[in-house]
């Protein structure tokens, strides 16, 4: 329970710093926690339908996100928690990319809809119901 006591004084008093104080008022701070909002999105966007996500938007995201960790790395002083959020937005759009490509590629689609390949491909093929509205009992 000491070092936890000792950890906590040592963490109040740099908080208390000047060198701490700059640093919440630099844009080293605010441009990351302002482009928190990126992984956040995509956070969100996790439980939503596929059908509403753009794949380019997605893919542009990724490298977007990609050149500017390699930025947040390379930049003096290194920007640490710039780089964090950048690697965090990579891998969010990376999993709503694999959704993406899944449902429109990978049968998703097909399985939402209930339909087999062959009827959603032929083209002389009549329309298919999606569900029987007169049966439905659901409610």
């Amino acid at each position: 329970m000491a070092m936890v006591a000792a950890l906590w004084r040592s963490a109040r008093g740099y908080t208390q710093t000047k060198e701490f104080r700059n640093y919440l008022a630099s844009t080293h701070f605010w441009g990351p926690v302002a482009n928190y909002g990126l992984p956040l999105a995509a956070f969100k966007d996790m439980n939503a339908s596929p059908e509403i996500m753009s794949g380019r938007m997605t893919v542009a995201l990724i490298f977007y996100s990609m050149a500017f960790m390699r930025f947040a790395y390379h930049v003096q002083p290194r920007n640490l928690l710039l780089f964090v959020c950048h690697s965090t937005n990579v891998v969010a759009q990376s999993v709503l990319l694999s959704r993406y490509l899944n449902y429109y590629y990978g049968g998703g689609v097909l399985a939402a809809v209930g339909t087999t390949a062959a009827t959603t491909l032929d083209p002389t093929s009549g329309p298919v119901p999606v569900s029987d509205l007169d049966n439905d009992n659901s409610c």
